[in-house]
């Protein structure tokens, strides 16, 4: 796919929200950066692994991002914020086509994802506190969906779908591997 097709997909195909049960609890707000780059004509997803140090999800996939500060203007300030300071991707760098609706976790996040391409190649240099590797996925493996698998697990008597990807070495699940699920079927979708 290409990246005019992917921008003429993004916008046109909307799909119906699904946005899976609501948490009563109240969530901290964050924010995450969905970049898309194209690399030798193919675009491909950026990903992370997050440090193993850090005491929450250490070593899991990621998108940069992170909470929101009270510095941020709104949502969309905190994904580019972090993913500059996470990853080293400018701000001016990204085109941002839109965000998505929050992405509520169990646990304890109301996640926005932020949907973005990259104008150009960047040299990454990682936050080692709290990045251990970047990573990319090409669109057309994500695309594919026999390597998206879903299951349903019990949670406090709700139901809740838990995604999964595996790409090469990278096990991408959770909120990650949802959020990735939603995009691909959203620029998939037939009507």
């Amino acid at each position: 796919m290409t990246l005019e097709e992917f921008k003429h997909r993004y916008n046109l195909m909307i799909l119906p929200d699904d946005t899976g049960p609501v948490i009563s609890h109240r969530l901290r707000q964050a924010a995450v950066l969905v970049a898309f780059i194209e690399q030798k004509q193919e675009l491909h997803l950026i990903l992370t692994r997050r440090a193993s140090h850090l005491r929450a999800h250490p070593g899991q996939i990621s998108f940069p991002g992170g909470k929101v500060e009270k510095s941020d203007k709104n949502l969309e300030a905190t994904a580019l914020r972090e993913a500059h300071e996470e990853i080293a991707l400018a701000i001016s760098n990204v085109e941002v086509l839109g965000q998505y609706p929050m992405f509520n976790t169990f646990t304890g996040f109301a996640i926005a994802p932020i949907i973005g391409v990259v104008k150009q190649g960047f040299n990454p240099i990682l936050d080692p506190g709290e990045v251990d590797e970047l990573f990319t996925v090409p669109l057309s493996f994500l695309l594919d969906p026999a390597n998206r698998v879903v299951k349903h697990f019990m949670r406090r008597g709700i139901q809740y779908p838990v995604y999964f990807i595996q790409y090469q070495e990278y096990f991408i699940w959770g909120a990650t591997a949802a959020m990735i699920d939603r995009i691909c079927r959203q620029i998939s979708y037939n009507g």
